[in-house]
């Protein structure tokens, strides 16, 4: 029997909100459990209802989707999928650091935003390589970039395998991707990712390439 994924949808505009639950509820696997119009209403709904994964707005009255996901992902409420603009990158730049799984545009189409709530539900962060990397490409064109955190502790406590691993989710590749640019099998290359994650302490494969982008890998 397949796993129903519990959805909560974060969106202010009510217009825009409906479309999401008639989309996502088209889907027979996905179940919209709750909508927030606001980012507080968003924290408040994922600590009651404990949703797989909420459908994350950036731009909210009383509490924007940056810190609404940072609150979400640090409290291990759900995992989050980002809903963004790319005139808004400096703030899809902070969600992804908060802890974001992955994000999508906002003129995504139907079929490809239930495959991106499907694919982060699976714990897989990056659920478009080639937006990823023009995301990536164009925050490493700005001028003035955000300033990165420290670096995590684990850091040194990486194989060279493993650190290759990281570099090449800082490019926006894929399992496969990565597999092929290693030459190792892609199970084995799933087996570093996780690694990796769980000594950076790290919960998505979107951190973990927003941090090698910072670290300079």
């Amino acid at each position: 029997m397949t796993r129903v994924i519990r959805v909560l949808i974060a969106e202010d505009q009510a217009a825009v909100r409906a479309g999401l639950v008639l989309i996502l509820g088209s889907a027979p696997d996905i179940e919209v459990i709750g909508e927030a119009a606001d980012g507080e209403q968003a924290v408040a709904l994922a600590r009651a209802l404990r949703p797989d994964l909420v459908l994350m707005d950036i731009q909210m009255p009383r509490l924007d989707g940056v810190s609404a996901t940072r609150q979400v992902v640090s409290e291990k409420l759900a995992d989050v999928l980002v809903l963004t603009t790319f005139d808004l990158d400096e703030y899809v730049f902070g969600a992804l650091r908060a802890g974001a799984g992955g994000f999508l545009l906002k003129n995504t189409e139907a079929k490809d935003l239930i495959e991106g709530v499907r694919t982060v539900a699976r714990g897989e962060g990056l659920i478009a390589p080639a937006v990823t990397r023009k995301l990536i490409a164009e925050f490493a064109a700005k001028p003035v970039r955000p300033e990165p955190g420290p670096a995590p502790t684990g850091l040194g406590t990486l194989t060279r395998r493993e650190r290759e691993a990281l570099s090449c989710l800082g490019d926006g590749l894929s399992n496969a991707e990565i597999a092929v640019r290693l030459e190792m099998a892609e199970a084995t290359v799933k087996t570093h990712v996780s690694r990796l994650l769980g000594k950076l302490e790290l919960r998505s494969r979107v951190q973990a390439a927003v941090l090698a982008q910072e670290l300079g890998l």
